[in-house]
């Protein structure tokens, strides 16, 4: 349409002349949109040699979006990340990134006030087909696909694929995570031996959470910028974001998927199955049945740590005990570096401490020191106290002890 006599020239070549061109032929500015510019980058990722040639290749692609600014009108450019170090867009000066301007925190997704006026009639549809009322209806439609946030303190956004998908098909169902499996970021999490536990407590500047380059040693900005974790909060003061899991959607279906990752292997046919079992024994009161099984995860696992141990039992307990909290009310919180758990069913309590080299008594010592216990004095439910000891040396569950009140 606008001429290909430089056909064989090099790509930005041709880039800069059908600009030229388009401008020349229509004797209008010409609009430039381009989806997903981090693609081939992303492809490349743990492959330096031709992620540097990818980057010399698009750097001059793009570049020409300086050279070419008196023919273009509007240039609009989407993608999962954001590269730095030597970035891709290092010749471009006049670029806006909207990706944190609250004047854009809902240009993607669907709004609560947007899926009521739009939707409502879909949304009545949808409880018909489920026997709930439309008010139930709403509730779960919220639980499980809202919460994303690009700007503190702004709405949420909802996931609009399977907002969309579920008022389409009227079957609620996990349909953005069931589009792609995030076994890349697993591996981050695992080849930087990061404690999950601090994915939803460690701060992020927003040059941070912008970048990937720091991936190697950080994971967070990749699940950030990929849409498995969402800013929860701000402090103002130190200027860090904090993170955190959007919805039931991605926080269920990225623990069940974590979980094959960080259990010990002769497990893994068998990870629903257990799983099932262990919460029949905490509904059930049985503690040390549930302790039995704990230990057993352990027992006989095909181990290959790479990197503190400590941290890859905590990992493991992390997402086994966030596992067990989709089916049980489980509580994690952490202290000196340890994961205390709290697990609350309608007839039962269960107060864990663990500890790593040390001993089951040591544990349940800090339970009684702590007074972890005494917000439950005057409740009917039985209570448990359980201390757990875990072994750097055998990757083992060596010590604990049950208590019940």
């Amino acid at each position: 349409m606008y001429g290909d006599r430089f056909r064989e020239r090099s790509l930005e070549e041709r880039f800069w002349h059908i600009i030229r061109q388009a401008h020349e032929k229509a004797g209008q500015g010409v609009v430039i949109l381009v989806d997903e510019y981090d693609k081939p980058m992303l492809q490349a990722i743990g492959n330096e040699a031709l992620q540097a040639e990818f980057r010399s290749t698009l750097k001059a692609f793009y570049g020409n979006l300086k050279s070419c600014d008196e023919y273009i009108k509007f240039a609009f450019l989407t993608g999962v990340t954001k590269f730095g170090k030597v970035s891709v867009f290092s010749d471009l000066n006049h670029l806006t990134d909207i990706s944190l301007l609250p004047q854009f925190v809902d240009i993607c997704g669907i709004t609560e006030e947007e899926l009521h006026r739009c939707f409502d009639e879909g949304v009545l549809e949808l409880a018909g087909a489920n026997r709930m009322s439309k008010e139930e209806c709403y509730a779960k439609l919220k639980y499980s696909f809202d919460g994303y946030h690009f700007y503190p303190g702004s709405g949420g956004i909802y996931n609009p694929f399977s907002l969309l998908n579920t008022l389409a098909y009227k079957v609620f169902k996990d349909y953005w995570f069931e589009t792609g499996t995030p076994s890349f970021l697993v591996k981050q999490l695992q080849k930087t031996n990061y404690p999950l536990e601090e994915m939803t407590r460690e701060g992020l500047t927003a040059d941070t959470l912008n970048s990937i380059d720091i991936m190697d040693e950080n994971p967070l900005p990749l699940l950030f910028q990929s849409g498995y974790l969402t800013i929860k909060s701000y402090d103002e003061r130190f200027g860090e974001y904090y993170l955190g899991f959007p919805n039931r959607e991605v926080e269920e279906g990225f623990t069940k998927f974590l979980y094959p990752f960080y259990a010990p292997k002769i497990t893994l046919n068998k990870s629903s199955f257990s799983v099932a079992r262990f919460v029949k024994d905490v509904r059930n009161g049985d503690a040390e049945g549930f302790m039995r099984r704990l230990e057993a995860l352990f027992a006989d696992g095909d181990y290959q740590i790479v990197g503190n141990a400590e941290v890859y039992f905590q990992n493991t307990l992390y997402v086994f005990f966030k596992l067990l909290g989709l089916y049980v009310d489980v509580e994690r919180h952490t202290s000196d570096g340890r994961m205390d758990i709290l697990m609350q069913t309608t007839d039962y309590i269960y107060i864990l401490e663990l500890k790593v080299d040390k001993t089951a008594a040591i544990a349940l010592q800090q339970i009684e020191d702590k007074g972890y216990a005494l917000p439950f004095a005057n409740d009917p439910r039985k209570l448990y106290k359980i201390g757990v000891n875990f072994s750097n040396e055998t990757h083992k569950i060596d010590d604990w002890k049950v208590v019940a009140m």
